[in-house]
């Protein structure tokens, strides 16, 4: 059996949904896979994705959450969002776009649901045809995201380099929200640079009702964390999807 075959036997994949500020209502979902092991359990994608990558099983494996978010996407009631992460081996893969077509068109999945994340490093190491693969993503209808928005060293001239759908702010800046005043004041300058852009940010890993308060404060249109969900499989998020109504997820 061949190590990308081992590794999605074990996998399973998980979602983690995503809230208007505005209103406190689910507007879309993160897919983030879990490799289950037999003997050790739960693995972190931190350990798992490096040996993906060094083995060649990361196309395979992130071909395989793409469709399988994409097919479940498509089963729910309410047209929420399904963002999926992209890798630096999957941005340049030269038939990317078609792949992305190819599932969209399977699953039946409308494009502008499906939004790709980039960091803001893999957008860089792509340099020139990272950006003629996300432009030719684009021209699909798909959204795609700039994720762990201020860790890098040139995130203004990636934004100018390409029209981002959406700014997702680090966790490592909103955990310091109240604890730090240079972390909330980075969160600030982020949320006050997304308005000026014209371009939603939304916080991922809000954890307390100060920091929602905050960014409530502040204008940040969507947030994302164990406040509202933790990363769990869909069965969990049911009522969410199925359900046109306001509900609290713990």
């Amino acid at each position: 059996m061949s190590a990308s075959s081992r590794l999605k036997s074990s996998d399973d994949g998980h979602y983690q949904p995503q809230f208007r500020v505005a209103s406190d209502r689910a507007c879309g979902f993160e897919a983030l896979l879990r490799w289950t092991h037999p003997t050790r359990g739960t693995i972190s994608p931190a350990q798992f994705i490096p040996l993906a990558e060094e083995t060649g099983a990361i196309l395979p494996l992130g071909e395989w959450v793409l469709r399988e978010a994409c097919r479940e996407a498509a089963r729910w009631a309410l047209p929420l969002g399904i963002a999926v992460n992209l890798s630096i081996a999957q941005l340049q893969q030269a038939d990317l776009c078609d792949v992305v077509g190819a599932v969209l068109k399977e699953t039946g999945l409308k494009a502008d649901r499906l939004e790709l994340e980039v960091t803001e490093s893999l957008f860089l190491k792509g340099s020139a045809r990272a950006q003629e693969t996300l432009r030719d993503l684009k021209a699909l209808g798909v959204r795609i995201s700039m994720d762990d928005f201020g860790t890098g060293y040139s995130s203004l001239a990636t934004l100018e380099a390409f029209p981002f759908d959406k700014i997702k702010i680090d966790r490592s800046f909103v955990w310091q929200i109240g604890v730090t005043s240079k972390g909330g004041a980075i969160v600030r300058a982020i949320l006050s640079l997304g308005e000026s852009l014209d371009i939603p940010v939304i916080a991922e890993g809000v954890e307390t009702e100060a920091q929602l308060t905050f960014l409530r404060q502040h204008g940040c249109a969507e947030i994302q964390g164990y406040l509202r969900g933790k990363p769990q499989p869909i069965d969990s998020y049911r009522a969410l999807v199925d359900l046109d109504r306001d509900l609290e997820v713990a």
